[in-house]
């Protein structure tokens, strides 16, 4: 599956749980680590656990699966990693401490 379609899938399955501030960025130029990070809001725990479990089922119906998955216990901040894409799924207060958009945009 083409990056592209994969990065459409993954935002797809944030917004079906509600997911907020969903944003993608291209940092292939800047990082060897993947080509995209997708960032998104979640309120509570169980929300941010239910946006990564959404993420997961949505693509392993297609056979993509993540390499690792870390943050998932304490559900402030998960992070995804699908090789050519980094899912950040965060609560409110943690998006605004580590701030990635910041970081990563132009």
């Amino acid at each position: 599956m083409e990056t592209a379609e994969k990065l459409k899938l993954i935002v797809d399955a944030l917004e079906d749980k509600k997911g907020t501030d969903i944003v993608t960025i291209d940092v292939k130029e800047r990082t060897s680590l993947c080509e995209y990070f997708v960032i998104c809001s979640g309120r509570s725990a169980p929300q941010v656990k239910a946006l990564c479990d959404n993420v997961e089922e949505k693509l392993k119906k297609l056979d993509i699966l993540k390499l690792r998955v870390d943050g998932y216990s304490e559900g402030r901040w998960i992070a995804m990693d699908y090789g050519d894409i980094i899912v950040h799924i965060f609560q409110d207060q943690q998006r605004l401490f580590y701030h990635l958009e910041r970081l990563w945009q132009d």
